[in-house]
């Protein structure tokens, strides 16, 4: 090539004044990636691997693509070839691996008829030879990486610590080519608040909230707990576990562990991971109402910044957009679901925030509801950021799981709270009684007995029966995940402002309102269940403590539409077992018990259904990885589903009228994410067979029939019969 000058990235100048050279961009991307993984002490191996992902563009080829020749070129392979010639195999196949999908993502090795060994096998690429020219490549001879495997599982150790290094390449990849071709959105990030001035406004916050609290012995326990939390935050960085009972405000005391920890520790970054998004919406308004708008990340399915009061919304919006890139906030809220399969991934997109993991305090909030057939991968991975990344891992939960003995024991978690079981007693509110079977006459009779009752069912069917037949008898709400986000936050503040009025109020809701939702009756009924999930429903049981005690009813349902699903039905079965035999079935050790049991049920093979860990042991000798397989076997939500929009109200029909005539739909996203319920295919379809949905932006599927939607229940489809399933927490 006559020029000696090659770019990376080009702009509308032909005059080529503003391209970037491909020196620059490789010389950024090394130092960029150097310095996220210098907190894993991988700083060497990453800039090798900045240096060499584009050097495919110093073909002729590439450089005229980018002049604007019709061409197709293979950029990505080039530096993985090299790294092969270059580096014994222990490094070159992980700079392979990281260089080859920094675009397309992490491929599995396969064979010389796929992945990446098919890939740098016999592939003839333009000649790229200039680069050495202008780009030295480091000597990596001593260069070993530092790892401690867990449970002696070496492969996914450095597969982990691949995936950790593929984050920091393709996150500084992406950073320095979004501050050449967007540099305005490049110098909105970081514009975050040190963790000094976060600490002091949530000491103030604090303490005007104990100053104003009445002196009462439940507030005594609460200021202890949230005093033994900044105690034990001098520990050195590692697992903890926090059993904090219903109501004892584990919520602000594990984020006073957490800014106390970091600060006393040099970590980084404070991550609260949550199953419900019920949940996240609470405590991320909580945090943001604290802390401030642009230094909390919401990150999950239904938020919407353009929900945030701000005088600045347009701003807020991208900035909190570009942070749901990269996770680079100082406080972000997720999802489990959005949080582990990031981890499994193989994607370029979910990939890039993982290495901000690295030297952070992970709050896991109600951690009983990590998902049985991923636990043992679960708990691997958390126990690798621990060992080999510096992170302290809180496992925060009222009903505490039995994991100490699933893992490793150099990992087994500290607990915080020093009296666990005097927490309990002293916040033990309700009595549970076991019912026995009941039909609904029996039911819908017993709970016309009482002036305020929560019932919880299993099934959506059931809910929606038990409602049409406590409606006869006046006025009763019902919740669950037919009902869209919005309509289902509207229902939940008329209940809230009944049982504060001591007004009549009855309502039936599937498991949805058990999580977090901050909701207190006198009286709960529970339909035969797990022992967390008893637990959970009664904590919505006078949950204030305006009485010495509570009741939870418990019962199994006679009615078909009642019957649980099977993974329900098992675990309702240990969960009665455990009635049979603890007179107080949610003491610790009857939990324990129940854990105990339910994971000796489900076996090895149980708790790691798709075999993940085995996966990355098979070829580990050779570092050959099916990353690719991995990302697509770990689903924490396994059924295919459709987003159906509901224009319920006045916003939404607007919203709605509003993407129809505009050029950027994917804009509308968000903002439509609290008019939408998840529906499975088969009703999908009956719907389209009725043309009862249209599709508007190309990619939305709007409900145009407002008679298949009720005020009371939500979305109608009788032929529907369904448990809540899991698909609340996306």
């Amino acid at each position: 090539m006559s020029n000696s000058m090659y770019y990376a990235h080009s702009s509308a100048d032909p005059d080529k004044r503003d391209w970037q050279t491909l020196k620059e961009h490789l010389q950024n991307v090394a130092n960029i990636a150097s310095g996220f993984a210098d907190d894993f002490r991988a700083g060497e191996l990453a800039y090798a691997g900045g240096l060499l992902h584009d050097i495919g563009k110093y073909s002729p080829e590439f450089q005229r693509r980018l002049e604007g020749a019709p061409i197709r070129v293979d950029h990505s392979t080039a530096g993985a070839q090299e790294a092969r010639a270059l580096y014994p195999v222990q490094l070159s196949r992980i700079l392979e691996y990281i260089i080859t999908g920094h675009h397309g993502g992490l491929l599995n090795y396969g064979s010389c008829e796929s992945g990446l060994e098919e890939r740098l096998g016999n592939k003839f690429l333009p000649d790229y030879s200039a680069y050495r020219e202008e780009i030295p490549l480091p000597d990596l001879t001593l260069f070993r990486p530092i790892l401690q495997p867990i449970h002696k599982k070496i492969g996914f150790s450095i597969a982990f610590f691949t995936r950790m290094l593929y984050s920091c390449l393709v996150d500084a990849d992406s950073l320095d080519t979004e501050g050449f071709a967007d540099p305005v959105a490049s110098s909105a990030r970081g514009r975050y608040e040190s963790f000094e001035t976060l600490s002091q406004e949530f000491d103030e916050y604090m303490g005007a909230l104990l100053s104003g609290a009445e002196d009462t012995p439940i507030n005594k326990y609460r200021r202890e707990i949230c005093e033994q939390c900044r105690e034990k935050a001098s520990l050195p960085p590692q697992m903890f576990s926090l059993t904090v009972p219903t109501g004892g405000g584990k919520t602000l005391s594990s984020m006073a562990f957490a800014l106390d920890h970091l600060r006393q520790h040099g970590l980084k970054r404070i991550f609260y991971v949550i199953p419900y998004t019920s949940i996240i919406e609470q405590n991320a308004s909580t945090f943001r109402k604290i802390f401030g708008n642009r230094n909390v990340l919401e990150h999950h399915s239904n938020f919407d910044p353009k929900d945030l009061s701000d005088n600045d919304v347009d701003s807020i919006e991208r900035f909190l957009k570009l942070s749901a890139e990269n996770w680079d906030m100082p406080i972000v809220v997720t999802t489990n679901v959005q949080f582990f399969e990031s981890l499994f991934s193989n994607k370029r997109s979910r990939c890039r925030k993982i290495h901000n993991l690295a030297q952070s305090v992970i709050i896991l909030d109600e951690a009983q509801m990590l998902p049985t057939g991923y636990l043992r991968p679960c708990l691997q991975i958390l126990s690798e950021l621990v060992q080999n990344y510096g992170s302290t891992v809180v496992i925060c939960t009222a009903t505490q799981p039995k994991l100490s003995e699933l893992l490793d024991e150099s990992i087994r978690p500290v607990e915080i709270m020093r009296s666990p079981v005097e927490l309990y007693e002293a916040f033990r509110r309700v009595r549970i009684k076991d019912l026995g079977a009941l039909s609904d006459d029996e039911l819908s009779e017993r709970l016309c007995e009482h002036k305020q009752v929560l019932c919880i069912v299993n099934t959506r069917k059931h809910a929606q029966h038990l409602h049409g037949a406590l409606s006869e008898h006046g006025t009763c709400y019902h919740l669950s995940a037919r009902m869209c986000p919005v309509h289902r936050r509207k229902h939940l503040k008329e209940i809230t402002e009944l049982l504060q009025k001591g007004a009549d109020c009855r309502v039936v809701s599937t498991q949805l309102i058990e999580a977090g939702v901050d909701i207190d009756f006198p009286v709960v009924y529970r339909a035969m269940a797990g022992v967390d999930s008893i637990a959970q429903a009664s904590g919505r049981c006078n949950r204030e403590g305006k009485v010495d005690r509570g009741d939870a009813y418990v019962f199994r349902s006679t009615e078909r539409y009642g019957q649980a699903t099977s993974w329900q039905r098992r675990t309702a079965e240990i969960g009665r077992m455990v009635m049979d035999q603890f007179d107080d079935p949610l003491s610790l050790q009857a939990v324990e018990a129940y854990f105990q049991r339910l994971y000796s049920y489900e076996g090895d093979d149980g708790l790691d259904r798709k075999e993940i860990l085995p996966a990355f042991e098979r070829g580990s000798g050779a570092l050959q990885f099916p990353f690719e397989d991995i990302g697509w076997a770990f689903r924490i939500i396994e059924q295919d589903t459709k987003d159906i929009v509901i224009p319920y109200d006045n916003n939404a029909r607007s919203r709605l009228d509003e993407l129809r005539t505009s050029e950027s739909p994917w804009r509308y996203t968000r903002r439509l994410q609290g008019y939408t319920i998840n529906i499975y295919p088969d009703e999908y379809k009956e719907l389209e067979r009725a043309n009862e949905i249209d599709i508007v932006g190309d990619r939305f599927y709007v409900l145009n029939n407002p008679d298949k939607y009720s005020e009371e229940t939500g979305l109608i489809n009788r032929k529907h019969n369904g448990g809540e399933g899991s698909l609340l927490i996306i």
